[in-house]
């Protein structure tokens, strides 16, 4: 589900069967981005292909540096005490969920921004990474994209007590068609 930041309304959604990876889910509601839209995620969202993808419709990413990526403030052009520009280059084997013409339509790099910063004490990690295509310190300090990566975690919460609240935390119907008029409700 895609959401505005400045309304809270729902801007596009997306429903497949259980087992099907939120990432392929996102990529369907790309479509639905608007020209200088930022769109913020978490780490499953922070992939080589989406980042490039969301870049060629114009529009820009904050996203959670996933774990396995592993890098340092030693490794790139550091624009701050905590930021740092830094170039990724493309996998060398499609693995992203891509056809082959697509993955081969990739570029070979994008430059990224990387924001390292340490969480408020009681949140479950103590350092975070942030990915992002705004590369302008100028017009996007890193406080101000750490603010927003922290909007995007009240979204999360937000709508977890929507849920609960109105007890559509379980979905109770059985078939498919009221399953998603329940959702859409």
């Amino acid at each position: 589900m895609i959401f505005s930041l400045a309304t809270g309304a729902e801007e596009a959604l997306c429903i497949d069967i259980l087992n099907t990876h939120d990432i392929k889910l996102a990529r369907k509601l790309y479509q639905f981005l608007n020209p200088l839209d930022i769109l913020l995620g978490d780490r499953a969202f922070y992939a080589y292909a989406d980042l490039v993808s969301i870049k060629n419709r114009n529009c820009d990413t904050v996203f959670s540096k996933h774990q396995a990526r592993k890098s340092t403030m030693r490794k790139g052009k550091i624009i701050g005490s905590s930021d740092k520009l830094v170039t990724w280059h493309k996998p060398k084997k499609c693995s992203q969920g891509l056809s082959k013409d697509k993955f081969n339509a990739l570029p070979s790099t994008i430059t990224v921004r990387e924001i390292y910063y340490i969480v408020v004490p009681g949140f479950r990690t103590e350092r975070v990474s942030l990915i992002t295509t705004l590369s302008d310190t100028t017009a996007y300090s890193t406080l101000d994209i750490v603010g927003l990566y922290g909007q995007r975690w009240d979204v999360e919460l937000d709508l977890r007590h929507l849920k609960t609240t109105l007890g559509m935390d379980i979905l109770r119907c059985k078939t498919p068609s009221m399953v998603r008029k329940e959702i859409y409700v």
